[in-house]
């Protein structure tokens, strides 16, 4: 058993099972055995069970966003959110079993007709730092095109991966279609990883982790789908709206307490208003409310765990260039005030390495061509905001920017029905929209001779 601790009180708050390698793969086996007849179930039917899986995520909305406001310190209007997504990230998915289309394809003497089948098991590993969608996005499209998942959530963050996994079996998901396995990483995702029965992977984590998960997914040509780093960058021109920009970017960045991939953790802005950008930014800062995450006024909490909270702290030593800092509780709690650090000289780690935390890099640029190569200055490309008036412009950094998520105007990253994934070394494939399934499905192609 480990312990699973209230990251806003330090309090313990449950027990979980470190399950041992061999009873991994006794449930690796269920899921095998329960393959063929999951794949075998009409569209429809399939369809309805989904639904149905998804109107009881619905029911429970409120319990599942009480579990995580206490598991992971997130904010209970972020909870509901999250809870609110695996719901409709589910009835979107459901209306794919009877949408999953092949194709006729013109040939010369015969038909050509394409199929798109099931891979078999997938293994969904999630993160400690978004467990309910992102564990959505993964087993949503893999139950529909008709595999059978086995879901390992972090560690750190189990009891609302545990509770789906409840309510999928009340909704009549027959047992060993989706099963949630708790334990460590080392254990539970190796196997998941170095099993021959499982088809697939679905990873999201460290780009550390999912380089070294890609390799030993290799030996089998295994598919893999990662969702890995971030280092994304807000860009605010000259004649952007500076107003909006600045009391819109602590919540680019500090959302989820910057635990989160897609983080405006680097904001470049244009030299000519740099000073008028950080007066607007300061006051948008120290407005972030950092609280209990239970109240409904919360809008940053916790970092998950006190390891994490060293690492983040190390990004900001004595003399760092802090510009300001926001406010955090004291006491118990892995509390980190939001942080403004400017102006960050580009090549430093502030600059460049993923912080995961509430700490942003302020740098200014000359000229459009400066921001897109300050921009891309990075291994990472998975989001990013471009904040201008001038349309073309927008176009033009959109384009030239190697990132896969971006935004203008705005910093939205993901929605369920349309793709998300990142260039370079923030993954591999892409999640969510219409085409997720193409990731969890093999095309065949049948040829019939239609000659005497």
């Amino acid at each position: 058993m480990f312990s699973v601790v209230n990251p806003a009180t330090e309090d313990v708050i449950a027990e979980v099972p470190r399950t041992p390698v061999e009873q991994v793969d006794e449930i690796i086996a269920a899921a095998r055995a329960a393959f063929p007849g999951w794949r075998d179930v009409a569209p429809g039917d399939r369809a309805r069970l989904l639904r149905r899986f998804a109107e009881l995520v619905d029911t429970n909305v409120e319990e599942l966003a009480a579990l995580e406001v206490r598991n992971s310190g997130h904010t209970i209007s972020n909870a509901r959110w999250e809870a609110g997504n695996v719901r409709d990230v589910l009835h979107f998915y459901a209306g794919a079993p009877e949408r999953l289309h092949g194709m006729q394809i013109p040939v010369a003497g015969g038909v050509d007709i394409t199929f798109k089948e099931p891979l078999g098991v997938v293994g969904v590993i999630v993160p400690w730092n978004f467990p309910m969608p992102i564990a959505g996005w993964g087993f949503a499209p893999a139950l529909a095109a008709g595999n059978t998942v086995v879901l390992k959530p972090a560690e750190l963050t189990p009891l609302t991966a545990m509770r789906l996994g409840e309510l999928a079996l009340e909704a009549g998901i027959p047992p060993g279609v989706f099963t949630v396995v708790t334990g460590q990483g080392s254990v539970v995702g190796e196997r998941l990883v170095t099993h021959p029965d499982v088809r697939k992977i679905v990873f999201t984590g460290s780009t550390e982790v999912g380089t070294a998960l890609m390799a030993k997914c290799a030996p089998q040509v295994k598919r893999v789908t990662l969702e890995l780093g971030g280092k994304s960058a807000n860009i605010v021109f000259a004649d952007a709206d500076l107003e909006k920009a600045a009391a819109t970017a602590p919540y680019g960045v500090f959302d989820n307490a910057g635990q989160d991939c897609c983080a405006r953790s680097r904001i470049l802005v244009q030299a000519s208003v740099f000073d008028r950008f950080m007066q607007l930014l300061e006051p948008a800062v120290a407005a972030v409310r950092v609280e209990d995450p239970a109240r409904d006024t919360a809008e940053m909490g916790p970092l998950i765990s006190a390891a994490h909270r060293d690492s983040v702290r190390a990004y900001v030593p004595e003399d760092a260039p802090v510009a300001f800092r926001g406010h955090a509780p004291e006491g118990p709690g892995y509390w980190f005030a939001p942080t403004v650090l400017a102006p960050v000289a580009p090549g430093t780690p502030a600059f460049t390495e993923e912080i995961f935390g509430p700490v942003v890099a302020v740098t200014p640029f000359e000229d459009e061509a400066d921001a897109v190569r300050l921009a891309n200055a990075t291994d990472y490309g998975l989001s990013g905001s471009i904040w201008t008036r001038d349309l073309g412009r927008a176009f033009r950094v959109a384009r030239a920017y190697e990132s896969g998520n971006l935004s203008v105007n705005s910093h939205s990253s993901v929605r369920y029905w349309t793709p998300f994934g990142g260039y370079k070394r923030s993954g591999l494939g892409r999640e969510l929209g219409p085409d997720a399934l193409d990731a969890f499905t093999e095309t065949k192609n049948v040829f019939i001779d239609t000659e005497e």
